[in-house]
């Protein structure tokens, strides 16, 4: 009786596992050469209208107010999401049999070869979703991570492309946010704070410098004059440091802004025989405080 029981065990065993093999190759439903050429078109048609999305919206963001310029753009990686996401549903329909059994088993498979596979890859992705909604940066925000700053021009599901001030395109992946701080000038504004230094000797006239750096600000053809301008000191060894904060039109001016605040405030320097510091008179101690 005990082998009849054991065989008996043994065989529904076997047939368990058979059904199991038979369920999953149904998950994956017949290919054939038809499916195949569909979904190498479906592919190529998700690529070029990526490419076109991404031409269009920037295109079309560079001819309409200013003001807009930012809104537009913020829109491409979600329209990027939806092609991709709309591309993957319509391949795993092609080629899988949906079911709600199937469904999730290719879920859970996808998710463990992910994880032990593409652990990186995926955490960008991760990353990258969860950025769309809290927003750490959008197109067109001036940011810096890490050693790296720029202006963002691609928001992609993996990385996040920016333009550095020599024109350099660096890609960052979007992990970088679960470990490194995030820097953001303008968050989604037009205008982007700019600092400007200036040092002087300890016996110069302190209002007359301010008056200089206000008037140079007011005047300036790249300056937002409904955002506040602040002029700052601060007391060194070797002399006083100003700091003056401004904002330009448009965040992409910040170094022509800083250029031109620069040159015309040396004038009137110039002119008023400010001095500067005298750095070859003090010990090298204090010229690095």
């Amino acid at each position: 009786m005990f082998t009849i029981n054991y065989h008996l065990h043994l065989f529904a065993q076997f047939a368990g596992d058979t059904a199991t093999a038979t369920e999953a190759k149904e998950i994956v439903s017949k290919l054939t050469t038809y499916k195949l050429i569909q979904g190498l078109l479906i592919l190529l048609a998700a690529y070029l209208t990526l490419k076109f999305l991404d031409k269009l919206v920037i295109w079309l963001s560079e001819r309409i107010a200013k003001g807009w310029r930012l809104r537009v753009k913020q829109f491409l990686p979600f329209l990027r999401m939806i092609v991709l996401t709309t591309s993957v549903v319509v391949l795993m329909n092609l080629f899988l049999n949906l079911s709600k059994e199937n469904i999730l088993a290719v879920t859970g498979t996808v998710a463990v070869a992910l994880g032990f596979a593409f652990k990186d890859y995926a955490s960008s992705i991760i990353a990258g979703i969860v950025g769309l909604f809290e927003s750490p940066y959008r197109v067109g925000d001036r940011i810096k991570i890490g050693d790296y700053y720029g202006e963002v021009i691609s928001y992609g599901l993996r990385s996040v492309k920016i333009q550095t001030p020599d024109d350099s395109t660096i890609t960052i992946p979007h992990n970088k946010i679960w470990t490194e701080a995030v820097s953001n000038s303008n968050a989604g504004a037009l205008e982007a704070q700019v600092v400007t230094e200036f040092y002087f000797a300890h016996d110069i006239d302190i209002n007359l410098v301010k008056k200089i750096l206000y008037r140079v600000a007011q005047t300036s053809k790249y300056t937002a004059l409904k955002l506040p301008i602040v002029v700052i000191m601060e007391e060194k060894p070797w002399g006083t440091a100003f700091k003056l904060k401004a904002y330009p039109l448009d965040a992409r001016d910040e170094f022509i802004y800083k250029t031109d605040l620069i040159t015309r405030a040396k004038q009137t320097f110039a002119k008023n025989k400010l001095t500067y510091p005298n750095l070859s008179a003090i010990s090298p101690t204090s010229k690095n405080n």
